[in-house]
């Protein structure tokens, strides 16, 4: 029975004693946490898409709270709305951010680009592209497996069927740039949205000589130039032979669409010319 009794005691006071160890441990090593961090991400949509950057809206409100100006932190998925919110629970002031959008930039369907070969492996972009230039003699083109809309946590980006090309929906597009990381090609490129929603840009990414080019996809730019001499407010350059257009110069005039020879320039949500027809004299 003493033996019992003795035990216990010793039992008792190892534990007190690592009790008493682990409670200096935890205060000699404690850290404060600031409580604005969750304050803030409250007021996070709470995606984690990193499309902010960070690792996931934790990490984001960790920086947000120990950041000393807002400047260059963004939500994408909140958005303005929610940059302001934050802003104001923390005293601070957060610029305005103009809405951007993901932008496919190939046009190369089946009726304009034509098939050279058929692949036959993994439906993975990523690992057609480290293969062979793909199933068309453009080796810069949408390879067309998906890989931007299985890395899309919004379902706002898909394959068209009939034309093998990804089509975003713009009201469901946060811009958060997945389907960006996700295209091994660099089709994807996130741009401003535009006045009224209203973009022009060059939708081809191929850099090979015009002749080449062409022959490769009829829709292909071929650095003709005509759109740079076209362009009043120099918003248009050629690099390696491909045209881009400067989303902040750009006036969205549409000169340069209108002199493209292939249609590589490409304008999104203007309103359609009604012709008008005159009534024919009987």
């Amino acid at each position: 029975m003493n033996s019992i009794l003795l035990s216990l005691i010793v039992l008792g006071c190892i534990g007190l004693i690592s009790a008493l160890i682990l409670y200096y441990v935890l205060a000699k090593f404690k850290v404060d946490e600031n409580p604005y961090i969750d304050k803030i991400e409250a007021l996070l949509p709470g995606a984690n898409c990193g499309g902010c950057g960070f690792a996931g809206c934790r990490n984001f409100a960790e920086k947000c709270a120990s950041s000393e100006s807002m400047d260059g932190l963004f939500c994408p998925v909140g958005k303005d709305e929610t940059m302001q919110s934050i802003a104001k629970l923390l005293g601070k002031s957060a610029p305005i951010e103009e809405p951007k959008i993901a932008v496919v930039r190939c046009q190369g369907n089946c009726e304009v680009r034509p098939r050279t070969n058929i692949y036959d492996g993994a439906t993975s972009c990523k690992i057609a592209n480290t293969l062979y230039i793909g199933e068309t003699g453009c080796p810069n083109g949408c390879l067309g497996y998906g890989d931007c809309e299985f890395s899309c946590p919004f379902d706002s980006i898909h394959i068209d069927i009939k034309t093998k090309l990804p089509v975003v929906i713009e009201d469901l597009c946060t811009a958060c740039g997945k389907c960006v990381t996700a295209c091994p090609r660099d089709i994807i490129q996130i741009r401003r949205k535009g006045p009224k929603n209203r973009r022009i840009y060059v939708s081809c990414i191929n850099q090979e000589k015009g002749g080449i080019a062409r022959k490769s996809c009829a829709v292909a730019c071929i650095g003709c130039g005509k759109c740079v001499k076209e362009c009043a407010f120099e918003a248009i350059s050629i690099t390696n032979n491909l045209a881009y257009i400067d989303d902040n110069k750009c006036s969205l005039c549409k000169k340069c669409v209108q002199v493209c020879p292939t249609g590589a320039i490409v304008t999104a949500n203007f309103p359609i010319k009604q012709v008008k027809q005159e009534d024919e004299n009987v």
